[in-house]
This record gives C-alpha cells, sequence and structure tokens, in this order.
C-alpha cells in the first residue's frame, strides 16, 4: 500500500476516536458544571456558554503559531503535540474543583488543541493533488463518525460511571490515537530553511496578497457562523415541533441525522471534486445547502425538519473538504501549514461568533429567522466564491 493511503486510513481511525472523544464531554458541561457546585441555573447557563466559548477563543489565538511550526518542523510533530498535550489536559478535567478551574482547562486545552486540522494539513502535503479531494473527504467521514458514536457513549458512560469517568476515558483514548500516530504515521518531510525571518502578521499579509486567499478565509469564516449558529437553539425549535416528552431525543436525532448523510457524502464529493474540480463542488455546495435551509424555518412538523436536516447533511460533505483542498492548491510554497493555521482561525472565529450572533438574533426575531438568516448568509458566499475563487481556479485548471 502506499504510504499517504496508509496514513490516510489510520489517521481516520485517529480522528474517530478523537472526534469522538471530545464530543462525549460537549454535552455535558452543564450537567459536570452542576457536579463542581453550580446550582443556580443562571450561573450554570453563563458559566456553560464562557466555557464552551473558552475552547475557541484560544484555539483561534493559537492556530498560526502551531501552522508556522509545522511549516518548520513538520506536520507529524503538531499531531503529537496535540495528541499528547490534550490526553494530559483533558484527563485533568476530571480532577476540576470549581468552574475557575474548568475554565483554565478549556483554555489550555483550545491552546494546545488542533488534532484534526493537523491530520488535514499532513493529508493534504502528502497525499498526490489528483486524490487530494478524496483524502479530505475520507479524513471528514471518519471525524464525522466519531461525533456521531461520541455523544451516544458518553451518555451512557455519564449515567453508569458519573461524568468524571468521561474525561479521564477521553484521555486514555486520545493518548492511545498519540501513540498510533508515533508509531506508525510517516512523514517524508524536509526542513527548509527561510532566507528572511518573518513574524505572525508578515505570514499573514504574504498569504492573503495570493489572491484569493482572505476570499477563502472569509466563506470558511462564514460557513461556520451559518451553520453552527444554529445547533445550540436546534433543541428549543425541535421542541416547538413536537409534544413528545423525548426532546433531547428527537434533538439528538436532528443533529445526528446530518453527521450520517455528511459522513456518507464525503468521501463521494471528495472524489467529484477531484475529477470536477474543488470549486466546482463548493459552489454547488453552497448553494444546495442555501435552498434546503431556507425551508427549515417554515416546517410545521418534525419529520419535514428531518427530511432537510439530512439533505443539509449531504451539502456537508461537500463544503469543508473542498475549502481545505482549495487552500492547499491556493497556498504559497512552503507556508502550506501556516496557511492551513490561519484558516483554522477563521473556522474558530465562526464556531465562537455563529453561537453568539445566532442567540442574540433568534432573542429579537425568533428561532425561524435563523435559518432565514444562513440561508443569506450561504447565498453570499456562494456569490463571493463564484466571483472571487471561480476565475482563479479556472486559470489554474487552464495552467494560466
Amino acid at each position: 500500500m502506499k504510504q499517504w493511503k496508509r496514513n490516510l486510513y489510520i489517521l481516520m481511525v485517529c480522528q474517530f476516536f478523537v472526534m469522538g472523544s471530545m464530543t462525549m464531554i460537549i454535552p455535558f458541561l452543564p450537567l459536570y458544571l452542576q457536579d463542581l457546585g453550580v446550582t443556580d441555573p443562571q450561573a450554570v447557563s453563563r458559566w456553560s456558554g464562557i466555557i464552551f466559548g473558552a475552547n475557541f477563543v484560544t484555539a483561534f489565538l493559537f492556530s498560526p503559531l502551531w501552522g508556522r511550526l509545522a511549516d518548520s518542523h513538520g506536520r507529524k510533530l503538531m499531531l503529537l503535540r496535540s495528541g499528547f498535550g490534550m490526553a494530559i489536559v483533558i484527563t485533568l478535567t476530571g480532577f476540576a474543583t470549581g468552574p475557575w478551574s474548568l475554565l483554565l482547562l478549556r483554555l489550555l486545552n483550545g491552546m494546545i488543541s488542533g488534532f484534526i486540522p493537523a491530520a488535514i494539513a499532513l493529508m493534504s502535503m502528502s497525499t498526490p493533488k489528483k486524490e487530494l479531494g478524496y483524502s479530505l473527504g475520507m479524513l471528514q467521514a471518519g471525524a464525522v463518525a466519531g461525533s456521531i458514536f461520541g455523544p451516544l457513549l458518553g451518555g451512557v458512560m455519564a449515567d453508569y460511571m458519573g461524568f468524571r469517568m468521561i474525561f479521564y476515558f477521553t484521555g486514555i483514548a486520545i493518548l492511545i490515537a498519540a501513540i498510533v500516530v508515533l508509531v506508525l504515521v510517516k512523514e517524508n518531510f524536509t526542513k527548509k530553511e527561510e532566507k528572511v525571518k518573518t513574524n505572525t502578521l508578515q505570514d499573514f499579509r504574504k498569504i492573503v496578497s495570493t489572491s484569493p486567499i482572505l476570499a477563502l478565509f472569509f466563506v470558511f469564516f462564514i460557513v461556520q457562523c451559518a451553520l453552527i449558529g444554529i445547533n445550540p437553539l436546534l433543541s428549543i425549535f425541535v421542541q416547538e415541533l413536537t409534544p413528545s416528552q423525548n426532546v433531547a431525543f428527537f434533538a439528538g436525532l436532528a443533529m445526528s441525522i446530518m453527521g450520517i448523510a455528511n459522513m456518507s457524502a464525503s468521501p463521494f464529493l471528495g472524489k467529484l471534486s477531484d475529477r470536477k474540480g474543488p470549486h466546482y463542488v463548493l459552489l454547488c455546495a453552497l448553494i444546495f445547502a442555501a435552498l434546503v435551509t431556507l425551508p427549515q424555518a417554515f416546517v410545521q412538523s418534525y419529520w419535514q425538519l428531518i427530511i432537510f436536516r439530512f439533505l443539509l447533511g449531504l451539502s456537508l460533505g461537500g463544503l469543508l473538504p473542498s475549502i481545505n483542498t482549495l487552500i492547499r492548491y491556493l497556498a504559497p510554497e512552503g507556508m502550506e501549514s501556516r496557511t492551513y493555521g490561519f484558516s483554522n482561525s477563521a473556522m474558530y472565529l465562526g464556531n465562537m461568533l455563529g453561537p453568539i450572533l445566532g442567540g442574540a438574533l433568534a432573542s429579537f426575531t425568533g428561532i425561524r429567522s435563523l435559518f432565514i438568516a444562513s440561508c443569506i448568509l450561504l447565498i453570499s458566499n456562494a456569490i463571493i466564491v463564484k466571483i472571487k475563487i471561480m476565475p482563479k481556479m479556472k486559470m489554474r485548471q487552464k495552467g494560466v
């Protein structure tokens, strides 16, 4: 088996374990806060929001640094840094004594996180360009499968073993993934000495001067804002649509059905991007996502919502892999990991601001307005891709 394929299948499994482990934690943070002595409902809500967002704040700030180090010392090293670092920090989270110590550990986790972005960077540099869409699509499928499995296992463990055991189990699972990467993943990395030493700001200026990288960063940011902004309030919307007592189950199904569709579509759309071009897949995925997001504002039953969430999940299978493939194509030579670092910062910023802005909009105009706003953002993104990215990629295909 070729080395890049061997790395791909190993990293798919590792991403499954890492993403599954991380998603075991997130749904139970408010309940863990109650275990730590925060009993006032308003305080629980306030601390939950702060602690959830803390991870993205430090990840946003440190992602360019890790990208810079990856260009200098290799992408595998960044995988190991993140894997072993998160294993330690998440295990320590099980020993938290109150909300402040939990907040500090979440900030630290965001600072050293980045296993999945590092895996994407490693595969994007080691995969032949004609197979890049397929490779990143398969990575996406592994991560999404973990995100579907993780909350289910986390719920079972929380019921039988308590919340602290989830953190210990998660730490061990990520440690195993890091050891597997250390032993089995191979990277042919040759360090290139830079003639001129630069800082992060100079790197950013050079990268965004390569048209249309800045537009692609903006597209990534808006995609995350548009899609993540709805998620925290989805359970409340489900509650409006179904009189059932099992609201948590139905809300979880609405989330999981997207993941199943995403996982199924990612490899196929990845191969399609290799044949037709990632810019075509990205444009079509954005338009399709907008078309199936708008009707969700007008659904009258839960099952109508499920159908449109499944269709939205199919489009997700083409969004993130296409964006990451385009970044690899357009990144300045020798600055690929730094370019991924800045794109990851755009992603984390969208993850952080999306729920905040979504919550503010819903408080004034209602939850249904979020789907309309999301549709407008996705259409705007499609226009940006059409105007800024398509012409550049067509020129590249023609060899201009």
